[in-house]
């Protein structure tokens, strides 16, 4: 472990930060500012990598660092540039990176259960952030993101980078304008094959070159229970959100923004489970979520299942696989990618084609030398209330217990979008070889949330879950 202290680091970051000055100065009075960008990325395994390959070939970009606590991950990725010839300095520990003054800007894609604390404490270390989805580990955290970002007068870009899409935004307008008339639902889907990751017989080693300490950072320093380590967080509470916030959020980002909501849901309620094969994983690999917005309800569903047992391929809904689907009086819109949509009519034909996409990275460079948050495509306001969404679903999925389809429909019999949802839900997990009458579903709890505080009422073990306790000196701390 380091040993730069919490009192030191946090004294460090307000050093820096009263020195720096932002409403006060002007921009080009900023390292960067009249030349490159200096920027660091954090957490080098996944999407990490390609952090790395677009900022190290961006015009007024310099990457200047590169931070990850399993040291021959770090290693090779150092070697890896230095044989290109960029030469970059290394580091385990992410606060003796951010005591330093090589970097103007970090980019973060280490596992979720880091993503707050770190682009807190690089706020405070005077850094501008972007940050990979889903931006925090649970709402609370977002929440602190938001307030650091306003107070520090730093620059934070979500990586949910669909909203860098000129063809996404267009098609969002266009049914807000009121082409297709009032939307109905819209439908978040992330059908994206998740087999089994196997069963142990109990903790297994951390790999050699992790600091495991430094890993679990925020989460309970506990053994890891999972084969392959560094991926299969995503299916364990303490560092993941499963498909939820590892793939759908990007799917649910969108089908909020064309419903145009600008907080938690009044109601949520979920559906689902860990269905197929038995293993080690946590979260859910078949979910359906229900977001009772007052206007439509935004619905999203997980399946990482094949369209039927043996099948290499998934279930598609109306065309898309990994996608969203508005549909609305007059028709529907599909968008299948990152960067386009295509809207049908009521009878399914095709009447307008929405195309056309930038740089998500190239736009938080642009905010970062312009200083105006405005200029951010994805601004971590929103991600946070997307990646919110994700949360409070997953909240209702533990807080509830496992019943029969009947059950399932009782509680769900009142909504007209809901009920075709499960029971297309019920056919899927049956051509699975599933039968949810001998391994039931999860019925969650249906919360209902004060959406001005972004609390659930009356409801102490849910509220519980909106936050969790961390370890010194891994704790959060803004102000």
């Amino acid at each position: 472990m380091s040993n730069i202290t919490r009192r030191g680091f946090l004294k460090q970051c307000t050093l820096a930060a009263g020195a720096l000055g932002w409403t006060a100065r002007s921009w080009s009075q900023v390292p960067g500012a009249n030349g490159d960008i200096r920027l660091a990325v954090a957490g080098l395994n996944g999407r990490g990598r390609d952090h790395i390959k677009a900022w190290a070939k961006m015009e007024g970009v310099r990457l200047t660092a590169l931070c990850d606590v399993d040291s021959k991950v770090l290693g090779a990725e150092v070697d890896r540039l230095d044989k290109s010839g960029l030469k970059v300095e290394a580091f385990t520990d992410i606060r003796k990176l951010l005591a330093g003054n090589n970097v103007d800007a970090i980019s973060l894609a280490t596992p979720n259960h880091w993503h707050a604390l770190a682009t807190v404490w690089s706020l405070q270390a005077g850094k501008d952030v972007y940050v990979e989805k889903p931006v925090s580990h649970n709402v609370w955290e977002g929440e602190k993101m938001v307030e650091a970002a306003r107070r520090y007068h730093k620059i934070v870009q979500a990586g949910t980078q669909s909203r860098s899409s000129s063809g996404i935004k267009e098609a969002v307008a266009w049914v807000r304008a009121g082409h297709l008339g009032k939307i109905r639902v819209a439908r978040a889907l992330c059908y994206k094959a998740r087999p089994s990751i196997g069963k142990t017989s109990g903790p297994q080693p951390v790999p050699a070159g992790v600091d495991y300490d430094l890993w679990c950072g925020p989460a309970p320093l506990t053994p890891p229970r999972r084969q392959q380590f560094h991926y299969d967080w995503h299916w364990f509470w303490d560092y993941g959100a499963g498909d939820l916030g590892n793939q759908a959020v990007h799917e649910m980002d969108v089908a909020r923004w064309f419903l145009g909501e600008q907080t938690l849901s009044p109601r949520v309620l979920a559906v689902g489970g860990r269905l197929g094969y038995d293993d080690d994983g946590e979260t859910p690999n078949t979910l359906m979520i229900f977001h009772d917005y007052i206007n439509a309800p935004l619905i999203t569903e997980v399946r990482g299942l094949p369209e039927k047992a043996g099948s290499p391929q998934m279930d598609n809904y109306k065309g898309a696989r990994v996608g969203i689907v508005v549909e609305c009086e007059g028709g529907h819109v599909l968008v299948p990618t990152y960067t386009g949509a295509t809207a049908f009519d009521k009878d399914g034909q095709k009447i307008k084609t929405f195309e056309g996409a930038s740089s998500h990275y190239e736009n938080f460079i642009q905010a970062v030398r312009s200083r105006r948050e405005s200029d951010l495509n994805s601004p971590i306001f929103q991600s946070h209330v997307s990646s919110a969404l994700c949360h409070t679903g997953n909240i209702s999925y533990r807080l509830g217990s496992r019943q029969s389809p009947d059950a399932v429909r009782e509680q769900i019999k009142g909504d007209s979008q809901a009920l075709p949802a499960f029971q297309r839900l019920c056919e899927h997990l049956a051509a699975n070889n599933v039968d949810l009458e001998k391994t039931p579903a999860t019925l969650g709890e249906l919360l209902k949330m004060n959406v001005a505080n972004s609390t659930f009422l009356q409801n102490k073990r849910a509220n519980l879950l909106l936050t969790r306790k961390t370890r010194e000196p891994y704790v959060i701390r803004v102000g």
